[in-house]
């Protein structure tokens, strides 16, 4: 069974609950103090107990995504770094020497309301692991190759392509089972509402145990050149992809959102286009990024703060809309920065910046679903 699935979790408890029936049945028949009953009762508690504990690890392990798959879990970092490339991936699973490997994990089979039918009917969804050449990360992801994908006619074509990068602590999971992403793209890829493109479903911290909020710390992870080079360049190695940052865009939600956003204003030359939902316009500090990413370097917390970007940097060439609710506790400082952009866009007519705030709503799953049809929307709009 898959780490995440929740047919193992299901399972432990089953077993958890059948050893503690038997533990209550057989108990007074282990009532005396010799060598093999005290053994009995000290083996009956031990399993009745590791079954609890795996379950909650496995529970709280599936809400935030710590670790994947069993790969991820017992042999992290592991995937090769091979230099072979495809250009002509006709959009099955990808070949081993590849820096996109496929992985036979993910627990899509627990997901509802995924599309059932032939690659040319409905599109396809791999589970893959890709390895970055700059980083040597590697990391457990899911991509959706549209139907038209498989078309022969669009044999030569690229695809557009949206990389959607989950909140923080939280896996790529997320973006189907507690956010319904990828099944909101493809109702609105299906009704014409939405180019066909690939979508590729990230998680923010490549390293699970800290939030690196997609920058590269000095002396730690480099999760920003993760997205910018390592992973743009294993998917281009293996999918019929857009070379051109019009027709790459990224979209998230909480920390995926200032990633989506921080991410394009810095190398608007990789993604285009981005939608951030409730993202933050600076670096959060706190006790999930461990303090400050920059070690206290001025220059290094000005490059990555969004309105200071605008106001000492050229106005990149970039599609941005910014996404909150009026509720939101971080709403006056967004509605600041979209006003601070508003002004630059109208004076420099390659940055484009719109906004969707909702009347009500907070920092929830509940708010972002209500704001991911019309996000996605836009973002295929723009996508070249």
């Amino acid at each position: 069974m898959e780490l995440t699935s929740d047919a193992l979790v299901n399972s432990l408890l089953a077993l958890g609950v059948a050893t503690l029936l038997t533990t209550l049945w057989i108990w007074p028949r282990l009532a005396r103090q010799r060598p093999l009953p005290v053994l009995g009762r000290i083996g009956l508690l031990t399993v009745v107990q590791m079954s609890i504990v795996a379950v909650l690890a496995l529970s709280v392990n599936n809400s935030f995504g710590f670790y994947t798959s069993w790969n991820d879990l017992l042999d992290p970092g592991s995937a090769k770094h091979a230099l072979t490339s495809n250009e002509n991936h006709k959009g099955g699973t990808p070949v081993s020497e590849q820096l996109i490997q496929p992985t036979g994990e993910g627990g899509l089979e627990t997901i509802g309301n995924l599309p059932k039918g032939t690659p040319e009917e409905v599109g396809k969804i791999e589970s893959v692991r890709v390895s970055g050449k700059e980083t040597g990360f590697a990391d457990q992801m899911f991509v959706y190759l549209p139907p038209a994908y498989f078309d022969p006619k669009f044999a030569l074509v690229r695809f557009p392509a949206v990389v959607a990068i989950a909140g923080y602590p939280g896996t790529t999971l997320n973006l189907m089972k507690e956010l319904p992403l990828l099944q909101t793209a493809i109702e609105l890829q299906h009704s014409g509402k939405m180019p066909p493109a690939v979508l590729v479903l990230a998680r923010p911290a490549v390293v699970p145990s800290r939030d690196t909020e997609c920058v590269d710390v000095p002396g730690g992870p480099r999760t920003e050149t993760w997205f910018v080079k390592d992973l743009p360049e294993a998917l281009h190695s293996t999918y019929r992809l857009g070379r051109s940052a019009g027709s790459w865009g990224l979209i998230g939600y909480s920390t995926g959102g200032s990633c989506a956003m921080r991410l394009s204003m810095r190398f608007p030359n990789v993604y285009g286009n981005a939608a951030g939902l409730h993202g933050d316009v600076s670096v959060r500090q706190d006790q999930y990024t461990g303090g400050d990413l920059f070690n206290g370097d001025k220059a290094l917390t000005q490059q990555h703060d969004l309105g200071w970007r605008l106001q000492n940097l050229p106005a990149p060439p970039l599609n941005l809309l910014v996404v909150s609710t009026r509720k939101e506790s971080d709403y006056p400082l967004t509605a600041q920065f979209v006003d601070q952009a508003t002004r630059v866009a109208a004076a420099n007519p390659q940055f484009k910046v719109e906004s969707l705030f909702l009347e009500d709503g907070g920092h929830n799953f509940d708010s972002w679903t209500r704001e991911l049809p019309a996000s996605l929307e836009w973002l295929g709009s723009h996508l070249g």
